[in-house]
């Protein structure tokens, strides 16, 4: 154990005997995400470096406060990458960040998600215990997968020190089509359509910037894959688009490439606060749910299963109703300044028997509740 993490280790028994709440922090970049940040700081992002890559394995240990930009760069330079397309809230955003707040880009719904790509970690529990759960290959265990158990568990069950990822080849060629004079519910059903036709579908975009009713939007469609599959498909789905009388085009890469970094980082037009007492709104919803009857301007990723809304806080029941109303819950992803974050449940209440799961989760892994109090649910 070197000195950095026997310092963390320490601090963690210390406040295990005093009782003491510890905030967990590398980057901070999602700070704003969550209940409410309560406790001591424990500043992880000392825990720095790439362990160990094998590029010809797919696989790459790193410490968890190793930033985001430095494993892509260390990947890109292999002409690999993270396929589930991890969102950079600036260049302080870590590996360990990511994998506790679980998050995905573009491709979420087509190379899958976070923890898909995990294959183990290494976890301060609640009690000073170093534990390791998987390891570096894919059918690394027997039973339950304790260490995609922390995806997104937003640090509540202990201190990610190292993780190990399965990382793959970026893709030989790319595309990207775009279409104007598409509304919302004409998008969804096309992209239903190609999503069950063999295309190299990689992500898609969907976006409304004014809250007019139902105004046409604009669709964006990225293909991955084979170039020959990708050149093939593109004719064929542009087509497609233009027997509605829309107006279709093939993107240059060079332009697109950087609007779909946007988009994941949320820094496109759209995610500017568009009033005050606005807050922005996660709903995630089947990908075959209609398009929702909400007067708020709307950006919709993974081929429909990702809606990002625009809406005042006192839209919260209406925005819970609606998703649920689909199968799907809301959360409120960024809140307003304005917002007393105490008292709202960022995130879609839960049902009891999964409440009672996080429950003794918590309680095995961190039974004095000493890390991250609050910041999934207010009683958690």
């Amino acid at each position: 154990m070197d000195s950095e993490l026997r310092r963390i280790t320490e601090r963690v028994r210390a406040a295990l005997t005093q009782g003491t709440a510890l905030r967990v922090r590398a980057g901070g970049s999602k700070d704003f995400y969550g209940q409410s940040l309560q406790g001591d700081e424990l500043d992880i992002s000392a825990l720095r470096g790439i362990i160990s890559y094998e590029p010809s394995e797919l696989v790459v240990t790193v410490r968890a406060g190793t930033t985001l930009q430095e494993l892509q760069t260390a990947l890109a330079e292999k002409g690999q990458h993270l396929a589930f397309e991890p969102p950079c809230f600036g260049p302080a955003t870590t590996c360990g960040g990511m994998v506790a707040a679980g998050l995905s880009g573009p491709a979420r719904a087509s190379a899958g998600a976070v923890r898909e790509f995990v294959l183990g970690v290494t976890l301060l529990n609640g009690r000073a215990e170093l534990l390791t759960f998987g390891g570096q290959v894919i059918k690394n265990v027997a039973g339950y997968d304790v260490s995609r158990l922390m995806v997104g568990a937003m640090g509540t069950l202990g201190v990610l020190t190292e993780i190990s990822l399965k990382v793959l080849p970026r893709a030989s060629a790319e595309a990207t089509l775009s279409c104007a004079g598409l509304d919302q519910q004409t998008a969804l059903d096309l992209l239903h359509r190609w999503g069950g036709q063999p295309l190299p579908l990689n992500a898609s975009c969907w976006l409304m910037e004014t809250s007019a009713a139902s105004p046409p939007g604009h669709l964006y469609v990225r293909l991955r894959g084979a170039a020959a599959a990708v050149e093939a498909a593109c004719p064929r789905m542009l087509a497609d688009l233009q027997a509605m009388g829309s107006e279709a085009a093939r993107m240059d890469n060079a332009q697109a490439a950087p609007d779909w970094n946007a988009c994941r980082d949320q820094t496109l037009p759209f995610f500017q606060v568009p009033a005050p007492e606005h807050g922005l709104w996660r709903l995630c919803v089947p990908q075959t749910a209609p398009a929702l009857e909400l007067p708020f301007p709307t950006l919709v990723e993974w081929h429909g299963g990702q809606r990002w809304l625009w809406a005042p806080v006192s839209a919260l029941a209406q925005l819970r109703q609606s998703a649920a109303s689909v199968g799907g819950t809301a959360t409120l992803f960024r809140a307003p300044a304005s917002a007393d974050v105490e008292v709202i449940q960022r995130f879609s209440p839960l049902q009891s028997a999964l409440s009672d799961i996080h429950q003794r989760l918590k309680h095995e892994f961190d039974p004095a509740g000493i890390f991250n109090r609050g910041r999934m649910y207010i009683d958690l």
